[in-house]
């Protein structure tokens, strides 16, 4: 079984950790809590994954993808998805160039590196069924040719769990597409307050002959922490952290747990697997550690699977969820299901 034995030099751990410590201090200039979320994010865009935030409105979801595209020197596109929106309106079409009298390629918002879905479910499955074959290809077709999307390329999507009216339920194979699926919660009352005293604070901005309250959208430094090479850097050494081959066999146990559990219809892919790996490695880099432990399975056990598992409907009808049955499988390798999610 291949397993990487490279260990990451100190010198490059520590540049990599810096960068990351500056990532999540300029985040957090504008957004109050969340750090776990600045994490699971740049565990995906370090990993090659694709990653779902999902939440109630006023969660900062929009806020916090924002600030993270203008804290690292990256191409950010955002693209908020409606009922009437068309796979050109994302992946770009051919448009007749009146004075050639020839086709050109208009290219779309999707041409970026980091592509914000805003409100994903809300988009037909026609249009959803385009961006499949980006997040999983990375490129795209426009007429008869082939598009190679920018690298590195990273779809962040949000959803909103709750309301269900003019929405379409995202198909499991484009949910598998995704490395992680988090889900956010509400803050809690002292970083509440927080929010509160930081947006009392913002005051009134004078433009033109009037003025405008300003959000925090408006306090966003445009200037970005880090260069395009020390992405590549972290990407890297991401690949360069350890994982043992008992780790491995733990990650492949997990995985077929969930495919014979009496109360699961539909089991997780073997990309869940994957994930586990891939985001394990990035956890452990930003933990500064060069290999992966079972804290990082466990830590990340329900962003990777969660979205990936479907129940029986009589075990839905007991009130049993996804993640009831996850915490049971854990449990039951030893794992401790109170673990929490950004430990």
């Amino acid at each position: 079984m291949p397993t990487t034995t490279t260990r990451v030099p100190s010198t490059d751990l520590s540049q990599t950790q810096d960068f990351i410590q500056g990532v999540r201090a300029r985040v957090g200039t504008v957004v109050v809590g969340q750090d776990v979320v600045v994490e699971r994010l740049l565990i995906a865009l370090f990993s090659g994954g694709h990653i779902l935030l999902q939440g109630v409105p006023g969660l900062a979801k929009t806020l916090l993808v924002s600030a993270l595209s203008k804290s690292i020197d990256l191409g950010f596109a955002r693209v908020q998805f409606t009922i009437d929106l068309l796979p050109s309106d994302i992946l770009g079409a051919e448009v007749l160039d009146q004075r050639t009298n020839e086709f050109r390629v208009r290219k779309g918002p999707i041409f970026t590196n980091l592509l914000l879905a805003d409100e994903i479910n809300r988009a037909a499955p026609k249009v959803q069924g385009a961006l499949l074959e980006a997040m999983q290809e990375r490129k795209v077709t426009i007429g008869n040719e082939n598009f190679r999307l920018p690298a590195p390329f990273l779809v962040i999507a949000t959803q909103n769990p709750v309301e269900q009216a003019g929405t379409f339920e995202l198909p499991e194979a484009q949910l598998d597409r995704f490395m992680l699926v988090h889900r956010l919660e509400y803050p809690s009352r002292d970083e509440e307050r927080e929010i509160l005293a930081r947006n009392a604070a913002l005051g009134v901005k004078r433009q033109d002959k009037g003025a405008v309250v300003q959000t925090e959208f408006d306090v966003l430094d445009q200037k970005p922490v880090g260069s395009t090479e020390e992405i590549v850097a972290a990407m890297e050494a991401v690949n360069s952290i350890h994982v043992s081959e008992t780790f491995v066999d733990h990650v492949v146990e997990l995985v077929n747990r969930t495919r014979v559990h009496p109360d699961v219809e539909l089991g997780c892919s073997p990309r869940a697997g994957i994930s586990l790996i891939k985001a394990s490695r990035a956890r452990a880099l930003m933990h500064r550690r060069a290999y992966v432990i079972p804290e990082d399975l466990y830590a990340l056990a329900e962003d990777a699977m969660l979205h990936r598992m479907r129940l029986k409907y009589g075990a839905v009808a007991e009130g049993r969820t996804s993640k009831h049955v996850l915490a049971d499988i854990l449990r039951s390798m030893g794992g401790s299901a109170a673990t929490p999610a950004g430990a």
